[in-house]
């Protein structure tokens, strides 16, 4: 039994089917079960139910789940110790970002990162609002950023990198010079808006409560520019961040209805856990430079103390080396 056959354990584990843990492990299904079945020969034990909604552990397979999460974690310390012993930054790191998430402080992020640490191999994934913080809780991502409405997931850290509030908006055509209809007047029109990005769902939500209807058709698109060029064929009315909002009225693309919602705001979010993690306290320590955020700061002066109270480096010094795993997005 290796340290794959461990990695292929948890994922069917977490996901519950041997054809989504083959897609987070990047596995055939057959090379899946054969790794399932090579554990469960060398273990002696049953550690899955087979059923028609997928695959269940055992009451031996969730005790075998805690230690083989445990031997995994153990794996990437030893791992991480290696690469610090060796004096350099080194391995993966994983990001995520939803849709909203300021491509420039991305971009400079990114650049930072490959300046400073030349070593360490860097993937941005770019995700619908929520995905990056399932990815990051079951460990497909190492940290991202996401559009926050409401308070984080307790099992997270996270900075506040920016804010932006949702303006309802009408296809130019649709409103007549003069008084602005309310939103309800646009009852029988397609309404364009990720549905799948919560902010911009409740805000939308808030709006039929609100006024006390719901449109006809609403058109869910994936990205905040689909919904941009369909108004400016005339589809419909949508929802833009309010400087998208405020460029396309000045194109004369669309008219500004109303605010929709206030204060979404965006975050940079790791595990709690992996405070201590050099190659996560790396890219801390350059959002702190880019967005020049006293929080972020502070929160890197802690860091810094229980490294000292540990009687470890400088912690912008350690090094670590990221387990090379899949990612789902």
């Amino acid at each position: 039994m290796d340290i794959y056959q461990l990695r292929t354990f948890v994922a069917v584990a977490r996901e519950g089917s041997i054809t989504r843990a083959s897609e987070r492990v990047f596995l055939s299904q057959p090379a899946v079960s054969a790794h399932i079945k090579a554990i469960e020969d060398t273990l002696g034990i049953t550690l899955f139910e087979r059923t028609v909604r997928g695959m269940s552990l055992t009451s031996h397979g969730q005790l075998i789940l805690v230690k083989a999460e445990q031997a995994l974690g153990m794996h990437r310390e030893v791992i991480d110790e290696a690469t610090r012993i060796r004096g350099r930054l080194a391995g993966r790191l994983r990001l995520g970002a939803s849709s909203s998430a300021t491509t420039e402080l991305t971009s400079r992020l990114l650049k930072e990162f490959s300046e400073r640490h030349p070593e360490v191999n860097v993937s941005l994934q770019h995700c619908t609002s929520l995905d990056p913080v399932s990815s990051i809780c079951n460990g497909d991502l190492d940290a991202g950023f996401y559009d926050e409405a409401s308070e984080p997931n307790a099992e997270l850290s996270t900075i506040e990198t920016s804010r932006f509030e949702i303006s309802l908006v009408a296809s130019t055509g649709l409103v007549s010079a003069g008084e602005i209809p309310k939103p309800h007047c646009f009852g029988d029109v397609p309404w364009i808006y990720p549905t799948s990005n919560p902010c911009y769902a409740q805000a939308a939500e808030s709006l039929f409560r609100q006024y006390n209807f719901r449109p006809k058709q609403v058109i869910s698109v994936d990205h905040e520019n689909v919904t941009r060029v369909l108004l400016a064929h005339g589809v419909g009315v949508g929802l833009l961040q309010e400087a998208a909002a405020r460029e396309a009225q000045m194109c004369g693309d669309v008219t500004v209805v109303c605010s929709a919602r206030k204060a979404v705001r965006v975050l940079y979010a790791q595990l709690a856990s992996r405070a201590q993690d050099p190659l996560l306290y790396a890219v801390r320590a350059i959002l702190s430079d880019l967005i020049g955020c006293s929080g972020t700061k502070q929160w890197l002066a802690e860091d810094a103390l229980e490294h000292f109270q540990l009687g470890s480096r400088d912690p912008r010094t350690h090094q670590t080396s990221q387990s090379v795993s899949t990612v789902t997005c």
